[in-house]
């Protein structure tokens, strides 16, 4: 193999989907990963930490996505409206992978260890958008209670996006920004009354 490899990083990433989606996740080896994206076990411990990093490796970029679309928002928005502005603002990076979404969270969703994982990613997501809310000057408990909400809100439109009602007729699906409104104006009426 040559020493350089174009693409190395989304080829592992590929190559690890398919075999957990074939063999399991428990059951696929970094080196059975290498082997498929045809590199070597070191390229894949350049790029991941181990196997699960695999599935999780953009959580941070996500975050910073959140947490600078909280920040930049204008400060006459109220702390769930810069929250909902970040959901938006973190639909963006999904609107060509709702396919590989779909597959990852198959894959995450077959697997205790996995799914633990996703919880303390959502964790930490609500946990930084609180923080960015202090730093907006948003006191608590509204600051926890604003983000805790966008990410359950979050997490219930990405649900509705990669499981959706009409599998037969995805061309006409809803986006993802479009759930998440869809999403926090059924969270507004039920907090309503209606």
């Amino acid at each position: 193999m040559s020493r350089w490899e174009p693409n190395a990083r989304g080829r592992l990433e590929q190559a690890a989907l398919e075999l957990y989606l074939e063999r399991g996740f428990e059951q696929t080896t970094v080196a059975e990963i290498a082997k498929q994206a045809g590199l070597t076990e070191r390229t894949f411990f350049r790029h991941f930490a181990d196997k699960r990093e695999v599935l999780f490796a953009g959580a941070g970029s996500l975050q910073e996505l959140f947490v600078n679309a909280v920040v930049g928002a204008p400060d006459s928005m109220a702390p769930i409206d810069a929250v909902a502005a970040a959901l938006e603002a973190a639909a963006a990076p999904f609107r060509e992978r709702r396919e590989h979404a779909r597959q990852r969270q198959a894959v995450i969703a077959a697997n205790a260890e996995l799914r633990e994982r996703e919880l303390i990613k959502l964790a930490s997501l609500a946990s930084a958008i609180a923080d960015a809310l202090r730093g907006r000057g948003v006191t608590e408990p509204a600051a926890s209670l604003a983000a805790e909400t966008g990410i359950a809100v979050f997490k219930v439109a990405f649900e509705r996006w990669i499981n959706p009602v009409d599998s037969a007729d995805s061309i006409n699906q809803p986006d993802l920004s479009q759930l998440i409104r869809e999403s926090l104006d059924e969270l507004k009426a039920v907090t309503a009354g209606s």
